[in-house]
């Protein structure tokens, strides 16, 4: 496995990890479910547990494509990793041009989830698409 597929699948199951502990009630790595709400969703209101566990497993899903599974069905693989590529890289654009709320539950972000939106989040999903379009490639 290249590296870079390695690493993009680590960051994704990294990330459904951490969705599974939001949806189980943790604030991980902040004080308090508002504050981590603020942070990560641009509400004072917590995403409900189906609605993290739901990101959790498409961030599970995305991880097991851009690892190269499912092995015996290439097209698929293929497919799904493209596809993985091309959400991440929508959401990237979303967040560096300032628009997440048009895809944010009640389209209202506070100014703290811009800004994390902008130098972290939409970076992170940019490097999570190269990565996903590179693995692709690899496979």
């Amino acid at each position: 496995m290249s590296v870079v597929r390695l690493a993009t699948a680590a960051v994704l199951a990294a990330l459904a990890g951490l969705h599974v502990a939001w949806g189980a009630g943790s604030s991980f790595p902040l004080r308090d479910a508002e504050e981590l709400s603020d942070a990560v969703a641009g509400s004072r209101v917590s995403p409900s547990p189906a609605a993290c566990f739901a990101v959790a497993g498409a961030l599970g899903s995305a991880a097991a494509l851009v690892a190269g599974a499912p092995r015996r069905h290439p097209f698929v693989q293929r497919a799904g990793t493209t596809t993985v590529a091309a959400v991440f890289a929508g959401r990237a654009v979303l967040g560096f041009t300032g628009r997440t709320d048009l895809v944010a539950p009640g389209g209202v972000v506070s100014e703290r989830f811009r800004h994390l939106d902008r130098t972290r989040y939409s970076p992170l999903c940019a490097l999570i698409a190269a990565g996903a379009l590179i693995s692709r490639r690899a496979g």
